[in-house]
């Protein structure tokens, strides 16, 4: 008697091999049989048309602090994702002294933009150190399955207190003890360690995080920990990633790659980073991958991280990116429902307030209206979203089209759908004004699919669809360009992304191998335009995108997520270290 049995499946098998009608059975949470089932199951699915792949692995999240509170790990959950690693980008929430709890919440806060307030009210704070946080994340109640970095920052702010986190030098001593705590954490189960080097990412009170401007002495010293283990992966986000846009700071993105090659090749580690396209550079990426193609002859293994739709932020009247905030009379309205601040602006009076010449062009964003570079980058996303427009889209099209004021296009675009239009703003990975370079990434291998920063940036972007968005856009939808196969996108975010971290039980459709899957309707499959949610702990918002088309999401052979719905099944784990290939 199986556990479960799948029936008449497309599956996609996570190899690259392409789809293939069949069976798959199910017993204590691994897959038994691929083909034709034999014999009966206490629960069937029927997936004649329908699309089978392994569940998705999503390396680059920030649910350091939701997954205390929030089995699903939502939107994840609504994308597919069955196992997410957090811990990213040097920022999270263990080691951490008492009095350094607040520190560490404004920390994320202003990094990664998730409300200050939640994460007070949501963190039970029963762990000090991070074999301790291990142990807590282990004890709460898991839909899907969860690994974690130990993180730079809180590291460096518990070794060194105050120095560290104004970002003082290390001593010696400082850098042993960070490595030992670095240590303890990766034997405990931890996939490695994670740092950020770009001044884009800041506390509330402006410092940028700690470990920023750490010396190599600081870098070698703790990633031979990981050398001495044999075990883990360094990650960052380097010098010249988000937030470093000017001339200088995007040059530094070379620096970097050089210590990183040395890094990695003595410590025999991988090193993953954040790697986007920026218009004052638009061709330094094929650098960095190039780069890391050759390094390879030297012994290191270093690997870029990317996301496969622009990376940019949405503004509107939901959002917190909207370009009225440096009118003085929208801020009159500003903090009205969206219901009334919609009514009200519809009245030709205020209108005509708004876009008058009262404004503070410091202020906000305000001050794109008056960059027409900018507004070339502006696009309304529409429902669906949109997320490769022609260049013909881009609000500054659309008002030299019409012969108007760019402002009054904006305007009348952020009424739309009572106020519920967003619009995208193109920050990196669309100087080309099309995704090409990302089909480029997606052929090769040095190159993995990441960035979604799904519990993160709450207030301007929802990425962690981006695997709805490879399902959709790239294999079936899109028209300004080649597209790749089902295939190839399913294996890009299930057997590669495990692989990078050595999760090698999962994320292949085969005897022996986690019992993880989405059944989808691909035919049908279909994002929906992000809304702002008033649902982290104390009502604090945060945007939500949600998917049509998945039947089901499956972890360990239960069903997590039916129909877009949770489950109540909790068969989620906590993985402490990599995993290996199915005997």
């Amino acid at each position: 008697m199986h556990d479960l049995v799948i029936r008449g499946a497309k599956i996609a098998d996570g190899t690259g091999a392409e789809p293939f009608t069949g069976d798959i059975t199910v017993s204590d949470g691994k897959i038994t049989e691929v083909g034709k089932a034999v014999g009966e199951a206490r629960r069937e699915i029927d997936a004649d048309g329908r699309l089978v792949t392994p569940g998705f692995v999503d390396i680059h999240t920030h649910y350091d602090a939701q997954a205390t509170w929030d089995p699903h790990l939502l939107p994840s959950g609504w994308h597919g994702v069955t196992t997410a690693v957090m811990g990213n980008c040097g920022v999270g929430f263990a080691p951490a002294r008492r009095d350094q709890h607040q520190m560490l919440i404004e920390l994320m806060e202003g990094v990664e933009d998730i409300p200050g307030s939640a994460l007070a009210e949501g963190i039970q704070w029963d762990w000090e150190t991070f074999p301790e946080y291990l142990d807590a994340l282990e004890r709460r109640p898991k839909a899907v399955d969860l690994g974690t970095h130990v993180p730079h920052g809180s590291v460096r702010t518990y070794v060194m207190g105050d120095r560290g986190a104004r970002n003082e030098a290390a001593t010696a001593q400082d850098i042993a003890e960070m490595a030992a705590i670095v240590k303890e954490g990766v034997e405990a189960g931890a996939l490695g360690f994670s740092t950020s080097r770009t001044r884009g990412h800041t506390a509330l009170n402006g410092e940028p995080v700690p470990g920023t401007f750490a010396a190599e002495d600081e870098l070698f010293g703790i990633g031979r920990s990981l050398g001495e283990l044999g075990m883990g992966v360094f990650e960052l986000a380097g010098a010249g990633a988000a937030g470093d846009i000017g001339g200088d700071k995007i040059e530094a993105a070379l620096e970097e790659i050089e210590w990183m090659q040395r890094l990695s090749a003595e410590i025999e580690r991988p090193i993953s980073f954040a790697m986007l396209q920026f218009d004052s550079a638009p061709n330094q990426w094929r650098q960095l991958v190039e780069i890391c193609e050759k390094s390879q002859s030297k012994g290191a293994n270093l690997l870029a991280q990317f996301a496969p739709r622009p990376f940019g932020i949405l503004t509107g009247h939901q959002t917190e990116a909207n370009q009225f905030l440096n009118r003085p009379a929208y801020l009159e309205i500003q903090d009205l429902p969206l219901a009334q601040r919609v009514e009200r602006m519809k009245d030709p009076s205020v209108r005509e307030r708004i876009l008058g010449p009262d404004r503070d062009s410091s202020a906000g964003f305000g001050s794109l209206l008056d960059n027409p570079a900018m507004l070339k980058k502006i696009f309304p996303l529409g429902d669906p979203p949109d997320y490769e427009p022609g260049p013909e889209q881009s609000i500054w099209a659309i008002a030299a089209r019409e012969g108007k004021p760019a402002d009054e296009v904006l305007y009348d675009f952020m009424l739309r759908d009572e106020g519920k239009e967003l619009l995208l703003l193109t920050f990196f990975n669309y100087s080309d004004g099309n995704l090409d370079l990302m089909y480029e990434l997606l052929n090769n291998d040095r190159a993995v699919i990441a960035l979604g920063d799904g519990g993160a940036h709450c207030g301007v972007i929802c990425d962690a669809s981006l695997q709805t968005f490879m399902l959709t856009h790239w294999t079936r939808d899109r028209t300004r360009g080649p597209k790749v196969s089902i295939a190839q996108a399913v294996k890009a975010m299930t057997q590669d992304t495990a692989a990078v971290y050595g999760l090698f039980d999962r994320g292949i459709i085969a005897p022996g191998y986690k019992a993880d899957f989405n059944v989808i309707d691909f035919e049908n499959l279909s994002l929906q335009r992000p809304e702002m949610a008033f649902d982290l702990p104390g009502g604090a918002r945060r945007l939500l995108q949600r998917s049509r088309g998945y039947d089901a999401t499956i972890v360990a052979g239960e069903i997590v997520m039916q129909d877009g719905e949770c489950t109540e099944a909790r068969p989620g784990l906590l993985i402490r270290g990599a995993r290996p290939i199915p005997a």
